[in-house]
Protein backbone atom coordinates (compact mmCIF):
# COMPACT_ATOMS: atom_id res chain seq x y z
CA UNK A 1 0.00 0.00 0.00
CA UNK A 2 1.09 3.56 -0.56
CA UNK A 3 2.58 5.31 2.43
CA UNK A 4 -0.23 7.87 2.36
CA UNK A 5 -2.84 5.10 2.44
CA UNK A 6 -1.21 3.39 5.42
CA UNK A 7 -0.93 6.72 7.24
CA UNK A 8 -4.68 7.17 6.85
CA UNK A 9 -5.40 3.77 8.40
CA UNK A 10 -6.93 3.75 11.87
CA UNK A 11 -5.89 0.47 13.46
CA UNK A 12 -7.19 -1.00 16.72
CA UNK A 13 -5.10 -3.74 18.33
CA UNK A 14 -7.01 -5.82 20.87
CA UNK A 15 -4.61 -7.07 23.54
CA UNK A 16 -1.26 -5.73 24.78
CA UNK A 17 0.57 -9.02 25.12
CA UNK A 18 3.59 -10.08 23.03
CA UNK A 19 1.77 -10.15 19.72
CA UNK A 20 -0.32 -7.05 20.28
CA UNK A 21 2.59 -4.91 21.45
CA UNK A 22 4.80 -6.14 18.60
CA UNK A 23 2.08 -5.51 16.03
CA UNK A 24 1.55 -2.01 17.41
CA UNK A 25 5.25 -1.26 17.07
CA UNK A 26 5.57 -2.68 13.55
CA UNK A 27 2.39 -1.02 12.26
CA UNK A 28 3.14 2.36 13.85
CA UNK A 29 6.56 2.32 12.14
CA UNK A 30 4.66 2.22 8.85
CA UNK A 31 2.91 5.43 9.86
CA UNK A 32 -0.53 4.01 10.73
CA UNK A 33 -2.66 5.48 13.51
CA UNK A 34 -2.54 2.65 16.08
CA UNK A 35 -4.37 2.27 19.39
CA UNK A 36 -3.95 -0.77 21.63
CA UNK A 37 -6.86 -1.79 23.86
CA UNK A 38 -5.96 -3.98 26.85
CA UNK A 39 -8.49 -5.46 29.27
CA UNK A 40 -6.17 -5.43 32.31
CA UNK A 41 -6.21 -2.36 34.54
CA UNK A 42 -2.46 -2.66 34.95
CA UNK A 43 0.16 -4.64 33.08
CA UNK A 44 1.92 -7.52 34.75
CA UNK A 45 3.05 -10.93 33.53
CA UNK A 46 3.30 -13.88 35.85
CA UNK A 47 5.10 -17.01 34.81
CA UNK A 48 8.67 -17.64 33.96
CA UNK A 49 11.34 -17.45 31.28
CA UNK A 50 11.11 -17.88 27.52
CA UNK A 51 13.57 -17.99 24.63
CA UNK A 52 13.46 -15.46 21.82
CA UNK A 53 14.72 -17.16 18.67
CA UNK A 54 17.15 -15.65 16.15
CA UNK A 55 14.37 -14.81 13.68
CA UNK A 56 12.51 -12.95 16.42
CA UNK A 57 15.59 -10.97 17.40
CA UNK A 58 16.12 -10.12 13.73
CA UNK A 59 12.66 -8.52 13.74
CA UNK A 60 13.64 -6.45 16.75
CA UNK A 61 16.74 -5.27 14.89
CA UNK A 62 14.53 -4.33 11.94
CA UNK A 63 12.23 -2.32 14.22
CA UNK A 64 15.12 -0.63 16.01
CA UNK A 65 14.39 -2.13 19.43
CA UNK A 66 17.02 -4.87 19.67
CA UNK A 67 18.99 -3.09 22.39
CA UNK A 68 15.93 -2.67 24.61
CA UNK A 69 15.26 -6.42 24.49
CA UNK A 70 18.91 -7.48 24.75
CA UNK A 71 19.36 -5.28 27.82
CA UNK A 72 16.98 -7.48 29.86
CA UNK A 73 17.96 -10.88 28.44
CA UNK A 74 20.90 -13.26 28.10
CA UNK A 75 22.18 -14.72 24.80
CA UNK A 76 22.15 -18.53 24.67
CA UNK A 77 24.27 -20.67 22.34
CA UNK A 78 22.54 -24.07 22.56
CA UNK A 79 19.89 -26.18 24.22
CA UNK A 80 20.36 -29.60 25.75
CA UNK A 81 18.03 -32.53 26.43
CA UNK A 82 18.90 -35.02 29.17
CA UNK A 83 17.34 -37.99 30.89
CA UNK A 84 15.71 -37.49 34.26
CA UNK A 85 18.94 -38.42 35.98
CA UNK A 86 21.14 -36.23 33.79
CA UNK A 87 22.49 -38.49 31.05
CA UNK A 88 22.83 -36.49 27.79
CA UNK A 89 20.37 -37.27 25.00
CA UNK A 90 21.16 -34.44 22.60
CA UNK A 91 22.75 -31.00 22.48
CA UNK A 92 22.17 -28.67 19.56
CA UNK A 93 22.75 -25.07 18.61
CA UNK A 94 19.74 -22.86 17.98
CA UNK A 95 18.53 -22.72 14.36
CA UNK A 96 20.33 -19.86 12.62
CA UNK A 97 18.55 -16.99 10.91
CA UNK A 98 20.82 -15.10 8.56
CA UNK A 99 23.77 -13.98 10.65
CA UNK A 100 21.79 -14.45 13.87
CA UNK A 101 22.61 -17.64 15.77
CA UNK A 102 21.70 -16.96 19.40
CA UNK A 103 18.45 -17.28 21.28
CA UNK A 104 17.91 -14.68 24.01
CA UNK A 105 16.51 -15.91 27.34
CA UNK A 106 14.17 -13.44 29.00
CA UNK A 107 11.58 -13.24 31.77
CA UNK A 108 8.05 -12.83 30.46
CA UNK A 109 7.45 -9.77 32.59
CA UNK A 110 10.63 -8.07 31.38
CA UNK A 111 9.69 -8.88 27.79
CA UNK A 112 6.23 -7.32 28.03
CA UNK A 113 7.64 -4.28 29.83
CA UNK A 114 10.34 -3.78 27.19
CA UNK A 115 7.86 -4.09 24.30
CA UNK A 116 5.37 -1.69 25.85
CA UNK A 117 8.21 0.68 26.71
CA UNK A 118 9.01 1.29 23.03
CA UNK A 119 5.43 2.29 22.17
CA UNK A 120 4.50 5.97 22.11
CA UNK A 121 2.91 7.32 25.28
CA UNK A 122 -0.87 7.06 25.18
CA UNK A 123 -1.00 4.35 22.51
CA UNK A 124 -2.06 1.68 25.03
CA UNK A 125 -5.44 2.07 26.73
CA UNK A 126 -5.76 -0.12 29.82
CA UNK A 127 -9.05 -1.25 31.35
CA UNK A 128 -10.67 -1.83 27.95
CA UNK A 129 -12.11 -5.34 27.82
CA UNK A 130 -13.70 -6.00 24.44
CA UNK A 131 -17.37 -6.94 24.81
CA UNK A 132 -18.53 -6.86 21.19
CA UNK A 133 -17.11 -6.39 17.71
CA UNK A 134 -19.29 -5.51 14.72
CA UNK A 135 -17.59 -6.17 11.41
CA UNK A 136 -19.08 -3.75 8.87
CA UNK A 137 -16.88 -4.77 5.96
CA UNK A 138 -14.56 -1.82 5.46
CA UNK A 139 -14.46 -0.95 9.17
CA UNK A 140 -15.44 -2.32 12.56
CA UNK A 141 -17.18 -0.94 15.63
CA UNK A 142 -15.82 -1.98 19.00
CA UNK A 143 -17.77 -1.90 22.24
CA UNK A 144 -15.93 -2.30 25.52
CA UNK A 145 -17.16 -3.51 28.89
CA UNK A 146 -16.54 -0.06 30.36
CA UNK A 147 -19.15 1.39 27.98
CA UNK A 148 -16.74 3.07 25.57
CA UNK A 149 -16.88 2.48 21.81
CA UNK A 150 -14.37 2.92 19.00
CA UNK A 151 -14.21 2.50 15.23
CA UNK A 152 -11.27 1.24 13.19
CA UNK A 153 -10.40 0.56 9.56
CA UNK A 154 -8.47 -2.52 10.70
CA UNK A 155 -8.84 -4.53 13.90
CA UNK A 156 -6.01 -6.83 14.97
CA UNK A 157 -7.29 -9.50 17.36
CA UNK A 158 -4.30 -10.27 19.58
CA UNK A 159 -6.41 -11.14 22.60
CA UNK A 160 -5.06 -14.58 23.41
CA UNK A 161 -6.32 -18.12 23.68
CA UNK A 162 -9.78 -16.99 24.86
CA UNK A 163 -10.01 -14.38 22.10
CA UNK A 164 -13.28 -12.47 21.93
CA UNK A 165 -12.50 -11.44 18.35
CA UNK A 166 -12.02 -15.06 17.28
CA UNK A 167 -15.08 -16.36 19.12
CA UNK A 168 -17.42 -13.66 17.77
CA UNK A 169 -16.25 -13.60 14.17
CA UNK A 170 -14.23 -16.67 13.19
CA UNK A 171 -14.65 -19.73 15.41
CA UNK A 172 -16.73 -20.52 18.48
CA UNK A 173 -14.61 -23.58 19.36
CA UNK A 174 -13.09 -23.13 22.80
CA UNK A 175 -9.60 -23.95 24.10
CA UNK A 176 -8.71 -27.66 24.20
CA UNK A 177 -7.15 -29.34 27.26
CA UNK A 178 -3.84 -31.01 26.49
CA UNK A 179 -3.81 -33.45 29.40
CA UNK A 180 -0.93 -31.54 30.99
CA UNK A 181 -0.20 -29.28 33.91
CA UNK A 182 2.58 -26.70 33.97
CA UNK A 183 4.14 -25.64 37.27
CA UNK A 184 6.36 -22.57 36.90
CA UNK A 185 8.42 -20.48 39.26
CA UNK A 186 11.43 -18.17 39.09
CA UNK A 187 14.03 -18.77 41.80
CA UNK A 188 17.34 -17.27 42.81
CA UNK A 189 20.45 -18.88 41.36
CA UNK A 190 21.48 -19.29 44.98
CA UNK A 191 18.63 -21.82 45.35
CA UNK A 192 19.43 -23.73 42.13
CA UNK A 193 21.82 -26.19 43.78
CA UNK A 194 24.61 -25.47 41.31
CA UNK A 195 22.53 -26.22 38.21
CA UNK A 196 23.12 -22.82 36.57
CA UNK A 197 26.61 -22.66 35.09
CA UNK A 198 25.93 -20.93 31.74
CA UNK A 199 23.14 -19.33 29.69
CA UNK A 200 21.80 -22.44 27.98
CA UNK A 201 18.38 -24.07 28.28
CA UNK A 202 18.22 -27.65 29.54
CA UNK A 203 15.29 -30.05 29.57
CA UNK A 204 15.26 -33.21 31.69
CA UNK A 205 12.85 -35.91 30.53
CA UNK A 206 11.27 -38.54 32.75
CA UNK A 207 8.23 -40.72 32.15
CA UNK A 208 5.24 -38.37 31.93
CA UNK A 209 7.25 -35.40 33.23
CA UNK A 210 9.59 -32.79 31.74
CA UNK A 211 11.64 -30.31 33.75
CA UNK A 212 12.95 -27.16 32.06
CA UNK A 213 15.83 -25.19 33.56
CA UNK A 214 16.09 -21.80 31.87
CA UNK A 215 18.84 -19.51 33.21
CA UNK A 216 18.14 -15.81 33.70
CA UNK A 217 21.63 -14.93 34.85
CA UNK A 218 21.18 -11.24 34.09
CA UNK A 219 18.62 -11.37 36.93
CA UNK A 220 20.65 -13.82 39.04
CA UNK A 221 17.69 -16.15 38.65
CA UNK A 222 16.57 -19.37 37.00
CA UNK A 223 13.18 -20.28 35.57
CA UNK A 224 12.15 -23.70 36.93
CA UNK A 225 9.33 -25.22 34.88
CA UNK A 226 7.71 -28.63 35.24
CA UNK A 227 5.30 -30.05 32.67
CA UNK A 228 3.48 -33.24 33.64
CA UNK A 229 0.71 -35.41 32.25
CA UNK A 230 -2.29 -34.96 34.58
CA UNK A 231 -5.98 -35.64 33.81
CA UNK A 232 -7.35 -32.70 35.84
CA UNK A 233 -8.48 -29.99 33.39
CA UNK A 234 -9.09 -27.29 36.02
CA UNK A 235 -7.59 -24.05 34.65
CA UNK A 236 -5.80 -23.19 37.89
CA UNK A 237 -5.32 -26.51 39.71
CA UNK A 238 -4.26 -26.74 43.34
CA UNK A 239 -0.95 -28.47 43.96
CA UNK A 240 0.81 -29.29 47.21
CA UNK A 241 4.52 -29.64 47.91
CA UNK A 242 3.93 -33.40 48.21
CA UNK A 243 2.30 -33.47 44.75
CA UNK A 244 5.24 -31.61 43.26
CA UNK A 245 7.81 -33.88 44.86
CA UNK A 246 5.93 -36.93 43.61
CA UNK A 247 6.02 -35.45 40.09
CA UNK A 248 9.83 -35.14 40.10
CA UNK A 249 10.53 -38.38 41.96
CA UNK A 250 13.43 -40.19 40.30
CA UNK A 251 14.89 -37.03 38.75
CA UNK A 252 18.40 -35.70 39.38
CA UNK A 253 18.70 -35.21 43.15
CA UNK A 254 19.40 -31.51 42.60
CA UNK A 255 16.07 -31.08 40.80
CA UNK A 256 14.32 -32.82 43.68
CA UNK A 257 16.15 -30.52 46.11
CA UNK A 258 15.02 -27.45 44.18
CA UNK A 259 11.41 -28.66 44.31
CA UNK A 260 11.70 -29.40 48.02
CA UNK A 261 12.86 -25.87 48.73
CA UNK A 262 10.19 -24.03 46.76
CA UNK A 263 7.77 -21.54 48.25
CA UNK A 264 4.52 -23.03 46.97
CA UNK A 265 2.80 -19.62 47.11
CA UNK A 266 5.20 -18.50 44.36
CA UNK A 267 4.50 -21.48 42.06
CA UNK A 268 2.19 -20.73 39.14
CA UNK A 269 0.13 -23.87 38.43
CA UNK A 270 -1.93 -24.05 35.24
CA UNK A 271 -3.62 -26.71 33.16
CA UNK A 272 -2.22 -26.46 29.63
CA UNK A 273 -4.57 -25.66 26.75
CA UNK A 274 -4.25 -24.92 23.06
CA UNK A 275 -6.79 -24.47 20.24
CA UNK A 276 -7.56 -26.47 17.14
CA UNK A 277 -6.44 -24.80 13.90
CA UNK A 278 -8.75 -21.97 12.82
CA UNK A 279 -9.78 -22.17 9.16
CA UNK A 280 -9.95 -18.42 8.51
CA UNK A 281 -8.02 -15.70 10.32
CA UNK A 282 -9.43 -12.62 8.64
CA UNK A 283 -12.32 -10.77 7.07
CA UNK A 284 -11.86 -7.61 4.97
CA UNK A 285 -11.03 -5.48 8.01
CA UNK A 286 -10.39 -7.81 10.97
CA UNK A 287 -7.46 -10.19 11.46
CA UNK A 288 -6.24 -12.59 14.15
CA UNK A 289 -2.67 -12.75 15.44
CA UNK A 290 -0.67 -14.80 17.95
CA UNK A 291 -2.51 -17.07 20.37
CA UNK A 292 -5.86 -15.75 19.16
CA UNK A 293 -5.09 -17.31 15.77
CA UNK A 294 -3.03 -20.37 16.69
CA UNK A 295 -2.47 -20.95 20.40
CA UNK A 296 -0.14 -23.93 20.70
CA UNK A 297 1.44 -26.07 23.38
CA UNK A 298 4.80 -24.93 24.71
CA UNK A 299 6.87 -28.02 23.79
CA UNK A 300 8.46 -26.25 20.80
CA UNK A 301 8.92 -22.93 22.62
CA UNK A 302 7.22 -21.14 19.73
CA UNK A 303 4.23 -19.30 21.23
CA UNK A 304 5.79 -15.87 21.75
CA UNK A 305 8.09 -16.25 18.75
CA UNK A 306 5.18 -17.05 16.45
CA UNK A 307 3.28 -14.00 17.69
CA UNK A 308 6.25 -11.74 16.91
CA UNK A 309 6.63 -13.32 13.48
CA UNK A 310 2.91 -12.75 12.87
CA UNK A 311 3.32 -9.08 13.70
CA UNK A 312 6.22 -8.74 11.28
CA UNK A 313 4.43 -10.62 8.51
CA UNK A 314 1.30 -8.48 8.92
CA UNK A 315 3.31 -5.27 8.64
CA UNK A 316 5.18 -6.64 5.61
CA UNK A 317 1.92 -7.57 3.91
CA UNK A 318 0.36 -4.14 4.45
CA UNK A 319 3.46 -2.47 3.04
CA UNK A 320 3.59 -4.71 -0.03
CA UNK A 321 -0.07 -5.31 -0.93
CA UNK A 322 -2.40 -3.03 -2.84
CA UNK A 323 -5.14 -2.93 -0.22
CA UNK A 324 -5.97 -3.99 3.32
CA UNK A 325 -7.97 -6.93 2.01
CA UNK A 326 -5.09 -8.16 -0.15
CA UNK A 327 -2.68 -7.69 2.74
CA UNK A 328 -4.74 -9.78 5.16
CA UNK A 329 -5.06 -12.60 2.64
CA UNK A 330 -1.30 -12.53 1.98
CA UNK A 331 -0.57 -12.51 5.71
CA UNK A 332 -2.69 -15.59 6.32
CA UNK A 333 -1.20 -17.36 3.30
CA UNK A 334 2.30 -16.73 4.65
CA UNK A 335 1.76 -17.58 8.31
CA UNK A 336 -1.03 -20.15 8.61
CA UNK A 337 0.82 -23.13 7.04
CA UNK A 338 3.75 -22.49 9.39
CA UNK A 339 1.69 -22.22 12.54
CA UNK A 340 -0.58 -25.15 11.60
CA UNK A 341 2.52 -27.32 11.45
CA UNK A 342 3.87 -25.96 14.73
CA UNK A 343 0.52 -26.66 16.39
CA UNK A 344 0.60 -30.22 15.06
CA UNK A 345 4.17 -30.87 16.19
CA UNK A 346 3.61 -29.33 19.61
CA UNK A 347 0.86 -31.87 20.28
CA UNK A 348 3.34 -34.71 19.87
CA UNK A 349 5.17 -34.13 23.12
CA UNK A 350 4.52 -37.54 24.69
CA UNK A 351 4.82 -41.20 23.76
CA UNK A 352 1.79 -43.43 23.38
CA UNK A 353 2.85 -45.37 26.50
CA UNK A 354 3.03 -42.20 28.59
CA UNK A 355 -0.41 -41.12 27.43
CA UNK A 356 -1.81 -44.59 28.13
CA UNK A 357 -0.53 -44.39 31.70
CA UNK A 358 -2.56 -41.26 32.41
CA UNK A 359 -5.46 -41.68 29.98
CA UNK A 360 -6.02 -45.46 29.74
CA UNK A 361 -8.10 -46.46 26.77
CA UNK A 362 -8.32 -42.92 25.40
CA UNK A 363 -6.78 -41.57 22.22
CA UNK A 364 -4.66 -38.42 22.61
CA UNK A 365 -7.27 -36.49 20.64
CA UNK A 366 -9.96 -37.32 23.20
CA UNK A 367 -9.42 -34.10 25.11
CA UNK A 368 -11.92 -31.75 26.67
CA UNK A 369 -12.82 -28.22 25.65
CA UNK A 370 -12.93 -25.44 28.22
Amino acid sequence: MKTSEIQNLKIAVIGAGYGGAAAAKALSLLGADVTVYEQAARMGEVGAGIGLRPATMARFRQWGIFDEIARVSSPSDYFEILTATGEPIMKDTWPEFGDQAQTYLIHRGDFIEALLGVLPEGMVKLGHKLARIEDKGDRSVLTFANGETAEADLVVGADGIKSTVREQLFSDQGPVFSGEHAYRVVISIDDAHGMVTDDNLRMYIGRGTKVYLLPLRHRHQMSFDITALVPDSTWAPKITKEDLLATVAGFDERIVAIARGLDMDAVNARAVYDIDPVDTWHSDSVVLLGDAAHSMLHHQGQGANSAIEDAGALADALEQAGSVQEALAAYQAARKPVTDELQRISRQGWTEDELEDVFPGQKPSARSEA
